[in-house]
């Protein structure tokens, strides 16, 4: 996973705020092997409760390595956790990001580079504090470009870059 964020989340500039975090070891990557949405709520709750008690650690990485393999699946899991979010009382205090090894974006065709700027080599609920982004996006030029620039730096890579990447470093 750490391999997987060095080269295409930092490597290729898909979130640019990534490297500053990660340069000060600031992610926190937590492995959950289990496979139903009550342990991964669960563990969710457990991180949401340790970043409120260590504002040292700025993100945390929940990496499902055995469970929610199908993309549908998937987003159930991300539906019902945004709504504990919410239940819990930390809706605008944190956010998560979606990443999955099948991610498809809404409107973009199949087989486009596009989906691999949220593609990874296991299903991941990235939790991250509002204010973080907030303060990054009040300095960061552009910020409504990063969306598009992800979109033509794949483009520009290309499927058969991407595969191999992740088919790599799932076999580590």
């Amino acid at each position: 996973m750490k391999q997987w964020l060095d080269e295409i989340v930092i490597g290729q500039n898909f979130c640019p705020f990534a490297r500053f975090v990660r340069d000060n070891k600031q992610i926190r990557f937590v492995e959950h092997q289990q496979q139903t949405i009550e342990s991964a709520m669960l563990v969710l709750q457990e991180e949401i409760q340790r970043l409120e008690a260590d504002n040292e650690t700025a993100t945390t990485l929940i990496v499902f390595s055995k469970g929610f393999v199908d993309f549908n699946d998937y987003l159930d899991l991300l539906d019902i956790a945004n709504e504990m979010l919410e239940q819990w009382g930390y809706w605008g205090k944190y956010q998560l990001a979606s990443f999955h090894p099948d991610y498809l974006f809404e409107g973009e065709a199949v087989g486009s580079a596009s989906h691999y700027t949220n593609r990874a080599p296991f299903p991941i609920l990235h939790l991250l504090r509002e204010r973080d982004i907030e303060t990054v996006l009040t300095n960061y030029p552009h910020p409504e470009k990063i969306y598009e620039n992800n979109k033509i730096r794949s483009l520009e890579l290309g499927v058969n870059y991407f595969k191999q990447k992740l088919a790599q470093y799932r076999h580590k």
